[in-house]
C-alpha cells in the first residue's frame, strides 16, 4: 500500500525538518504544502526530502489540504496521511493510523488526544467544538488534523471539500458521516509548548471553525437553519398583529407597541421563509 505524508505549512521552519526526517521512515513520500511561507519553510522541508507545493500565497489550510488530495489522487496513492508541521503530532505514530486502513476497518481515521495532554483553554475550545461537528457521531476529536485516508475517502473529499480555512477537518467529518463512511479513531500524543509556531490563537480559530460549520450548515438545509426560524417569527409576528387590531377595535387607539412588535417579527420573518425555500430550491438543482 502507496502512503503519501501531507503537511500543509506556513511558517514552520523550526520543526519542519525533524517532522519531514522522521515522516519518511513511515510513508513512500512526505508532501509538504507552502502556503505562502515567509521563512525557511521550504528550504528546510526540501533539504529534508520533501516534495513541494507552493501557493505562492496564503490561501488558507482548507486549501492545503485540497492540494494534498488532488496530488494523492494524481499519484495513485492508496492511503493519505494529513498531519500539522509545527512538532506537535508525533511522525512515529504514522501507522498507528494507517494500520485500520491497511486492514480495510476504515475510511477514515482520526487520531484522538487525551485531554490531560492538553491546556485547559484548549480542552474548552475543542469540548464547543465537538459538539458543535459533531453531528451526533461519538466521535472524540473532531478537530485532530493528524488522520488518514483510504483512496475511497480522498476522491469524495476532493470531489466535496469547499471551505478553506481550518474548518476543513469538520467539514471532512460531516461529509464523512453525510456519505456513510466508517470512520476510526486512535489514541495519539500530542505536544504542546515546544515551539511557538501556531499562526492563529485559539479564540479566533474556534470562532473561525464555528462560523463555518454555521454557514455550511445552512447551506446544506437551509429550510431548517432559516426557514423554520423565519416561520416562528412569523408566527409571532401575526400574533402580535392580531393584538394591535383587537387594541385599536376596543380602544380606537393605536396600539404602536403592538404595531411595532408585529412589524419587528413579521417582516423579517417572511424574508426568512421567503430565503430558506429559495436555497432549498437550488439546494435540490444542485443535488
Amino acid at each position: 500500500m502507496r502512503t503519501l505524508a501531507a503537511i500543509p505549512c506556513f511558517d514552520e521552519e523550526v520543526a519542519i525538518g525533524s517532522v519531514v526526517l522522521r515522516a519518511r521512515q513511515h510513508v513512500d513520500e512526505v508532501l509538504v504544502i507552502d502556503d505562502g511561507c515567509t521563512d525557511n519553510t521550504v528550504k528546510v522541508a526540501r533539504e529534508a526530502g520533501a516534495t513541494i507545493i507552493s501557493h505562492g500565497a496564503r490561501k488558507g489550510k482548507g486549501q492545503g489540504i485540497k492540494s494534498a488530495l488532488k496530488y494523492a489522487v494524481d499519484h495513485d496513492y492508496d492511503c493519505l496521511v494529513f498531519m500539522d508541521g509545527d512538532g506537535q503530532h508525533d511522525p512515529g505514530e504514522i501507522p498507528l493510523l494507517v494500520e485500520q486502513i491497511r486492514a480495510d476497518a476504515a475510511d477514515l481515521v482520526i487520531g484522538f488526544r487525551t485531554l490531560d495532554q492538553m491546556p485547559f483553554y484548549r480542552r474548552f475550545g475543542r469540548a464547543v467544538l465537538d459538539i458543535v461537528s459533531s453531528t451526533g457521531s461519538p466521535i472524540t476529536d473532531s478537530q485532530c488534523g493528524f488522520r488518514a485516508l483510504n483512496r475511497k475517502t480522498m476522491e469524495s473529499m476532493l470531489s466535496s471539500l469547499r471551505m478553506d480555512d481550518f474548518s476543513t477537518e469538520s467539514e471532512m467529518l460531516r461529509i464523512a458521516q453525510e456519505r456513510h463512511l466508517r470512520i476510526g479513531e486512535t489514541p495519539i500524543n500530542c505536544k504542546y509548548g515546544d515551539f511557538d509556531t501556531s499562526t492563529k490563537n485559539p479564540l479566533s480559530h474556534g470562532m473561525e471553525v464555528i462560523g463555518s460549520i454555521f454557514w455550511l450548515a445552512v447551506e446544506r438545509k437551509p429550510l431548517l437553519y432559516i426557514g423554520l426560524p423565519g416561520l416562528a417569527a412569523m408566527v409571532a409576528g401575526i400574533f402580535f398583529f392580531l393584538q394591535f387590531l383587537r387594541g385599536f377595535s376596543e380602544t380606537g387607539l393605536v396600539p404602536i407597541e403592538q404595531g411595532m412588535l408585529a412589524s419587528l417579527f413579521l417582516i423579517p420573518g417572511t424574508i426568512a421563509v421567503m430565503l430558506g425555500l429559495g436555497l432549498a430550491l437550488v439546494v435540490r438543482m444542485r443535488e
